[in-house]
């Protein structure tokens, strides 16, 4: 493929074509009062707010998690010691499942 083809025209009016078109797209956008920094300060919003969506509730849940371990680990650890101290072959009191 040569670059005539590629490019839909000769280089020099490829870049005219495209310079007229981005000199209308700016107006439009101007127009709407939508400027360059606004604009880079806009994606870098929407990119926050994706990676909240996503990470946030990682930590949400992580958070969750920790708190449960707050009571579950300690519980599972004592009924381990109680076991444990009761020797293999004994069997569970009446009452305890």
């Amino acid at each position: 493929m040569d670059r005539n083809t590629f490019l839909g025209g000769s280089v020099l009016g490829v870049l005219v074509r495209l310079a007229i078109l981005s000199i209308v797209v700016g107006v439009v956008l101007s127009a709407l009062g939508i400027t360059p920094e606004n604009f880079f300060y806009q994606i870098n919003i929407l990119l926050r707010r994706i990676y909240d969506l996503g990470f946030g509730a990682v930590e949400q849940a992580l958070g969750y998690l920790i708190l449960g371990a707050m009571v579950v680990v300690p519980i599972w650890f004592i009924s381990r010691l109680i076991k444990a101290a009761r020797g293999p072959g004994e069997p569970p009191r009446a009452g305890s499942a």
